[in-house]
């Protein structure tokens, strides 16, 4: 691979990742006012049918797509081009064949699934929701190919695309059920259909690229159906898993939380509206993970074997940096958000209702940081089916837990079974990098002084501040004070990690406003010689 196409493969890893960052802002953002206009037990209903759909996304951006980038890149290799009759049309076909599978089962099964999950009423839901996969053909088939050949704008585009028509619709459903009452249950059929037309958005947009990329229909070879089925089922499927972490976290609270919840003494309806309250912990922990993992992020489209075979050194540095950045911003964002949840709980949610489970909760943030950044240096090297196989450990785990915690403890129960299966996720990921990368010291490159003095003047400063201004018993103020809170905590734990030496050069350059804090960082090295 020469350096335009190394280069060029690089821009269009970092674009989607930035398609990617933009997408996880809108997913959890419109959940905030979804649950406002809903309440907690619109938005529990959401978030019943939310990890079906939230499947049939991933499958359709990321699980087959990178399973048909593979093949795109081995014909290529082979000389060979992607033809309508030999390419397009078998792996459309099969990719069908799976889709529809998945559909009937979920469409002829929603009852059951329904009287599973706690709650009848759903099954309308389901079915709505199983046309989702229907789609996925046409999506993935196209991202795939784009991907394959290192045109990642169309994915990326259509990423975007997708998430704010659907973001728009379901908020404009929650809108009208809100102003003329509707039937509450109507917002998780609002859900599905509006997946359905950010399915067919997407479509629309990778099929304008399509059009214009003047496909190959000449090229004759063997259709190789093994290889195709093998790659989608088994490729597909597990580079699906790597993206499916919190979603199917949240998989194992669907199936097991309500029923946990009944056993616990609560009612149906005080258990469906408990598990809404849970579901409120959702897109914090979605926007403090993105924060965490991010930037660290930003360095991992370019890991590979092969520079870790050239410069061991060098990739050894790049990988601690990676990780250490990831450790600071995420259990500075999951210290402080635990501090002011309260607060939070109430401006964000209308209410202080489960604050201290979800304080439990919060340390999620933390540990899944952690635990995508390891997967993706793993998945980076190679090592995709482990990471795979961690995350549905995990997924039993929190599972198996659930069942166990929540009728002892209500939704306390699932918090902490929630953070026991996302602590077992971290230290199996850091185990696997640790052994498979034996000199990699992240622990010795963590500036533990650094890091105590600026969390213990962080948690400082947010109690002074609690205590030193006066309450607010409107909304609007108490969004002045947790934006005053959020922005002046966070500045502060920022500027005592660089005062105090813990970034190095390579580090501080993966974080925004480089410049200013460039100036702070060398401001302390000028202070450290003049002592």
């Amino acid at each position: 691979m020469d350096g335009n196409e190394t280069n060029k493969l690089v821009k269009g890893a970092l674009l989607l990742t930035l398609a990617g960052l933009i997408s996880k802002v809108l997913s959890a953002g419109y959940r905030i006012p979804l649950q406002n206009l809903t309440g907690d037990m619109g938005f529990y209903i959401y978030q019943q049918v939310y990890p079906f759909l939230g499947i049939a996304l991933i499958l359709s951006l990321y699980g087959f797509p990178s399973a048909i980038s593979k093949i795109t890149v081995d014909l290529k290799a082979q000389g060979m081009g992607p033809s309508f009759a030999r390419f397009y049309v078998p792996i459309f076909l099969l990719l069908f064949s799976i889709s529809s599978g998945i559909f009937l089962f979920l469409f002829f099964n929603a009852q059951e699934i329904a009287v599973w999950v706690g709650d009848a009423n759903l099954k309308d839901t389901y079915e709505l929701a199983a046309f989702a996969f229907l789609l996925i053909p046409f999506s993935a088939l196209l991202r795939g190919v784009f991907q394959g050949m290192k045109q990642m704008k169309p994915t990326a585009y259509s990423q975007v695309g997708e998430q704010f028509i659907r973001v728009f619709l379901i908020i404009l459903a929650a809108v009208f059920i809100f102003i003329k009452s509707g039937d509450i249950y109507s917002i998780g059929q609002a859900a599905a259909i509006a997946s359905l037309f950010g399915a067919l958005a997407a479509i629309f947009i990778l099929g304008f690229f399509f059009i214009r990329m003047k496909p190959t229909v000449n090229q004759h070879f063997d259709i190789p159906w093994n290889y195709y089925i093998s790659t989608l089922l088994i490729f597909g499927m597990i580079a699906a898993l790597n993206h499916m972490l919190l979603i199917i976290i949240q998989f194992a609270d669907t199936f097991t939380l309500v029923p946990g919840l009944m056993e616990h003494g609560l009612s149906d309806v005080d258990a469906m509206e408990a598990k809404g309250v849970f579901d409120r912990g959702q897109p914090l922990i979605q926007l403090g993970t993105v924060l965490g993992s991010s930037f660290a992020l930003a360095l991992i489209p370019t890991i590979s074997r092969r520079k870790l075979d050239s410069d061991p050194k060098a990739f050894h540095a790049y990988i601690e940096s990676a990780l250490v950045v990831s450790f600071y911003l995420a259990i500075g964002a999951t210290i402080g958000l635990i501090i002011i949840f309260p607060e939070a709980n109430t401006l964000l949610f209308q209410n202080g209702k489960g604050t201290a489970s979800l304080q439990i909760l919060v340390i999620s943030i933390f540990l899944s940081s952690i635990a995508i950044t390891a997967a993706s240096i793993l998945q980076g090297l190679g090592y995709i089916k482990r990471t795979a196989g961690f995350i549905l450990v995990a997924f039993f785990i929190k599972w198996i837990t659930n069942q166990a915690l929540v009728p002892l403890f209500g939704i306390m129960g699932s918090a902490i079974a929630t953070v026991f299966s996302l602590t077992i996720l971290a230290v199996l990921m850091l185990l696997a990098l640790k052994r498979k990368l034996p000199n990699l010291k992240v622990e010795k490159h963590i500036n533990w002084r650094a890091f105590t003095i600026a969390a213990t003047g962080m948690i400082i400063y947010i109690f002074l501040i609690d205590n030193l201004l006066p309450g607010s018993s409107s909304r609007f103020g108490l969004l002045l004070y947790v934006l005053f809170v959020v922005i002046t905590g966070a500045l502060l734990y920022i500027i005592l990690l660089l005062r105090f030496r813990a970034f190095t050069n390579q580090e501080i350059s993966m974080l925004p406003l480089v410049p200013i804090l460039t100036r702070i960082h060398r401001g302390r090295e000028y202070s450290g010689k003049q002592d």
